[in-house]
Order: C-alpha cells, then sequence, then structure tokens
C-alpha cells in the first residue's frame, strides 16, 4: 500500500515538473514576442501594373533620297531651290556633256549603216530564194552564203542599235528628275558645276529630296519593354518646339531583332504630317504605355530590401520572419513588380530594412 501511493505521488510531482517547464517555455515565448517591436504589415496581393515610359525618338522623312548624277558633265541649268516642292516625274536640274552629244549622233550613223547593208543583203537573199524554187537556176551553195551574209549584216545592225540605245540613256541621265513627290531640302550646285559619277564632282549629292506629307517616326524601344508593344498600337509623342500640343501615330513597323551596341529594338511609327507642322530632324519624346498582360505581386519599394546579399522580402509566419528571395519587375512611383516563391496572401513586412534578421519575432 505505501509503495503505490509513493509511485503515485512520484508520477504526480514528474507531471507538477513537466507542466511547469512547458508553462515557463510558453511564457517566455509570449514574452519574447510581447517585447517584440510592433511592425507594419500588409497582406501581398496580385494587380496589373500599367506604367509608362517616356523615349526620345527621331522624325524623318517617310521617303528621303540623295541625288548624284550618274555621268561626267557640268551643270547648265537649276530648276528648283532649296524648299521648292517638286512632283514625280519633274524636271530638276538640266546637266551637259557635249561628248555624249557627238557620241550619240556617232552610233545613229552607224546605226543607219548597218541597217543599209542589212537591208541591202536581205533583198539579194530574197531575190535568190525566189529564183531557187526553179530547179537548176541558183546552187544551194549560193543561197547558203546569201543566208549567212544577210544573217550576220542583221547581228552587226543590233549591235548598232544596242550601242545608240546606250548612248541615249546615257544622255537622258543629263536630264535630272524628281523620283517622288517631296521637298527640296539640300542643294549643293551651282550652273557651271563639275559633277560626276567619281572624282571631287561625286562628293556631294546635286539635291536632297525629302517626303514631307508623311513622316517615319523612329524609337529604339529598350529589350526589357519590347513585349509590350504590338504593330497597330496607337502611341502619344510630343515636340519640344512644338508647345502644349501632342500628336498621335500608330506602329507600322518594327524590326524583330535588337540593335548589338544599344540592346533595344527599333520600332518605326507613320505620322501623316498634312499641315506640315512637324519637320525632318525634329526630337520627339514618345510616351509607351506599358500594360502588363499578366497579374503579378505588386508590394511597396519600401518591402523589398536591395543588398549585397541579393534581393529579398521578409515574409511573417508564426509571428516570426521568414526572408524570401524575389526578383524585381516595373517600377511605377513607390510601387515594384516581385517575382519569387511566394505563397498567395502572405504577410510581408512593409517596411523593410537589411538590419531585420530571418527569425526575429514580430509583434
Amino acid at each position: 500500500m505505501k509503495n503505490k501511493l509513493f509511485k503515485i505521488s512520484f508520477l504526480f510531482l514528474v507531471l507538477a515538473i513537466v507542466l511547469t517547464g512547458c508553462n515557463t517555455s510558453e511564457k517566455k515565448e509570449i514574452a519574447s514576442i510581447e517585447s517584440a517591436p510592433v511592425i507594419e504589415t500588409f497582406t501581398i496581393s496580385k494587380e496589373k501594373l500599367a506604367t509608362e515610359l517616356r523615349i526620345p525618338a527621331e522624325l524623318t522623312g517617310f521617303q528621303q533620297v540623295d541625288i548624284y548624277a550618274k555621268v561626267s558633265s557640268f551643270v547648265k541649268e537649276l530648276k528648283v531651290d532649296i524648299g521648292s516642292q517638286v512632283k514625280k516625274g519633274q524636271l530638276l536640274l538640266i546637266l551637259e556633256a557635249p561628248e555624249i552629244s557627238s557620241q550619240l549622233a556617232a552610233a545613229q550613223s552607224r546605226k543607219l549603216s548597218q541597217k543599209a547593208i542589212y537591208t541591202a543583203s536581205k533583198s539579194t537573199f530574197d531575190r535568190l530564194f525566189e529564183t531557187s524554187k526553179i530547179e537548176g537556176t541558183i546552187s544551194k551553195n549560193d543561197l547558203e552564203q546569201a543566208a549567212a551574209r544577210k544573217n550576220s549584216d542583221y547581228a552587226q545592225y543590233q549591235a548598232a542599235q544596242a550601242a545608240y540605245k546606250e548612248i541615249a540613256i546615257m544622255k537622258s541621265y543629263l536630264l535630272i528628275r524628281a523620283p517622288f513627290d517631296g521637298v527640296i531640302s539640300a542643294r549643293n550646285v551651282n550652273p557651271g558645276t563639275f559633277v560626276g559619277s567619281s572624282g571631287k564632282g561625286s562628293e556631294s549629292p546635286l539635291f536632297t529630296l525629302q517626303q514631307q506629307s508623311k513622316l517615319r517616326l523612329s524609337v529604339y524601344v529598350p529589350e526589357i519593354y519590347t513585349g509590350y508593344l504590338t504593330i497597330g498600337d496607337e502611341l502619344i509623342f510630343k515636340v519640344k518646339s512644338i508647345n502644349n500640343e501632342t500628336f498621335h501615330a500608330k506602329i507600322a513597323r518594327m524590326s524583330g531583332a535588337l540593335d548589338s551596341k544599344l540592346r533595344s529594338e527599333r520600332v518605326e511609327l507613320d505620322v501623316i504630317n498634312t499641315f506640315k507642322k512637324l519637320l525632318p530632324g525634329m526630337v520627339a519624346e514618345v510616351l509607351l504605355p506599358l500594360k502588363s498582360k499578366d497579374n503579378n505581386y505588386v508590394v511597396p519599394k519600401s518591402a523589398v530590401v536591395t543588398s549585397s546579399d541579393g534581393i529579398y522580402v521578409f515574409i511573417v509566419e508564426h509571428n516570426k520572419m521568414k526572408r524570401t528571395a524575389v526578383q524585381k519587375g516595373r517600377e511605377l512611383e513607390n510601387r515594384v513588380e516581385i517575382f519569387g516563391d511566394i505563397p498567395e496572401n502572405s504577410i510581408l513586412i512593409k517596411i523593410a530594412s537589411e538590419e531585420m534578421k530571418d527569425g526575429m519575432a514580430v509583434k
């Protein structure tokens, strides 16, 4: 009986010690939490972040060409000047090269001479051929020689025609015409100036012609933002020299490749410039709307710590901080996109710092 009472008393004593230890551990943890600093937290959520990016761009003529002389010659007469509005095919300048006129006349004489020789040999062959229909009148050898002479003279006539046409084309290059509608933006010659296809006369173009009724707006979009743009998107841009006015244009072409130096993609917009307010060479500022296609985590910038150890945030689990590595996305004012292994509806520290450590208690 005494042994039983002793065992029961011993069990109660052990149980009391265990309960006392548990209470002490719980009390310490509660005390630790109670003594922990009060830190502001928030529940993370996903949303589509819409931002805007301003990028410089350049306006150029939709078509622009430097006009050079094809043949060595002298400027005889100028038909246009800087600022002249011209139409496609309009005569811009007349060049003079007397030697080409002489060559053309000589080529024409050779052509006419070869034509007369061919006409005579053809006539001879035709008569012999008709006569040869009567058996025994013309030998077969004589008929074959007449045919060969006729074919040879015809070949010479064709060569003379080709030579004449070549020189005639060269002479047509003395008349410089506009390849498209536009405005003469530069003129580098005067009457009497020597110009040519090579040498000193070919250093500068005769004229520069630009199409200004329609312009190209060229902008280089950084690699990280290229996925937000598609052909047909309408963008807004401004020009510093034209205050308080915005212009609209649609994306017409995207290069589809990144520039090896700038690591950006060339995007071109077509700008209708009916009233000629915009000029080629103007620098514009394009507003790119960057609308996210997917919902991502967006948090205050203060919640993200960037240090030599990496980029991370602090998740609160069971009243303790848990350091979690993340990657930054786009930024807008005081908010930033983050990507990482973060469960939905997690609670994050709103104002994090490098002084905070993994496992710290949070109240």
